[in-house]
């Protein structure tokens, strides 16, 4: 399968659809952290590209309903901001999943289709996030641990705070290689 994963700087996700055997690239405006295929660039322009399967995790730093005190300074970018959801809801990619905290995107264009948790894919952790699908199963559970600590939300301030809040947990990204790689 061609998979575009889209708004990803790590490889997580684009790493576990290659381990199976998949032609993915990973495509953000910033660098990949780790070496593979990456376009550094607008997603807009690769998203008529043919993909079969697309993976988004657009920023949610306008979306997130943990920053809502600040919603009424930021109404333009939280506009810019969905619609960019509803751009990569619609791509003509016959399967897509969209990930995301909770967020406005709940209430303002649709509810997700799945909620998960780092702890059913083999984190100890909490850290609610929402899945829209399009053509594509729910995420089964694939190793349910206990000790499910809020290590996100209780990080201390630092320069890439954001970006370790943001990273894909391992166990998460085998889990959508294995289930939606075999579609």
């Amino acid at each position: 399968m061609r998979v575009l994963v889209a708004c990803e700087y790590s490889g997580a996700v684009r790493d576990a659809f290659i381990a199976r055997g998949h032609a993915a690239v990973s495509c953000d405006l910033l660098p990949t952290d780790v070496p593979g295929p990456h376009y550094q660039g607008d997603v807009r322009d690769v998203l008529g590209d043919g993909w079969d399967l697309r993976v988004a995790h657009p920023p949610c730093t306008h979306l997130a309903v943990s920053g809502a005190r600040w919603f009424k300074d930021k109404q333009v970018e939280q506009a810019e901001a969905l619609d960019f959801v509803r751009l990569l809801l619609a791509a003509p990619i016959p399967r897509i999943a969209l990930e995301n905290p909770v967020s406005i995107i709940s209430s303002r264009i649709r509810k997700p289709d799945q909620v998960i948790q780092p702890w059913q894919f083999g984190h100890g952790e909490t850290k609610a996030t929402c899945l829209w699908l399009k053509n594509l199963q729910k995420l089964a559970p694939t190793n349910i641990v206990d000790g499910r600590e809020a290590r996100v939300h209780r990080m201390a301030p630092s320069p890439t705070r954001w970006k370790e809040r943001s990273k894909t947990y391992a166990g998460i990204a085998a889990a959508m290689a294995d289930q939606w790689g075999g579609l």
